[in-house]
């Protein structure tokens, strides 16, 4: 099932059970699909829905983060929840060992062994990690470990 079909599911769901604020955070993830979907006039593919999703993750991130620092509690809670709705939507992250592994073979593949080539190991582990939940901070701060 596409993942605009599974989200409008959950929706009507959501909507049913007087769920607001997991109907909200559904509604904001439909929003950012169908303008992707509008935009680009293209049909969503999987790399696509992957990458909204971690735009709208980022975002929720950076919102909780600043209500914490402006003294917002309850707002940034709000966008925690959201955050975890969100989540639910992404596939499963990679384990520290498939990280270890992706990040091995690509600098053994790219033959790099500077810092100042590590673009050239980022895109060859990502290519491996392609279809996990990946945080692109923390895969860069391991390349950066590995190569210094």
């Amino acid at each position: 099932m596409a993942l605009i079909d599974q989200v409008q599911s959950d929706m009507t769901a959501a909507m049913k059970s007087s769920d607001q604020a997991r109907l909200d955070a559904l509604r904001m993830i439909k929003a950012a699909l169908m303008k992707h979907k509008v935009d680009t006039m293209k049909p969503l593919d999987q790399a696509a829905e992957l990458q909204i999703l971690n735009t709208i993750i980022k975002q929720r991130r950076e919102a909780a983060e600043m209500f914490r620092k402006g003294n917002r509690p309850e707002l940034a809670e709000k966008e925690e929840n959201e955050l975890k709705i969100v989540e639910s939507y992404m596939p499963a992250a990679p384990s520290e060992e498939e990280i270890e592994a992706a990040i091995a073979s690509a600098i053994s593949e790219t033959g790099v062994t500077s810092l100042k080539q590590m673009g050239l190991v980022m895109k060859a582990a990502q290519a491996k990690l392609a279809g996990k939940r990946l945080d692109g901070k923390a895969l860069s701060d391991r390349v950066r470990a590995k190569l210094s």
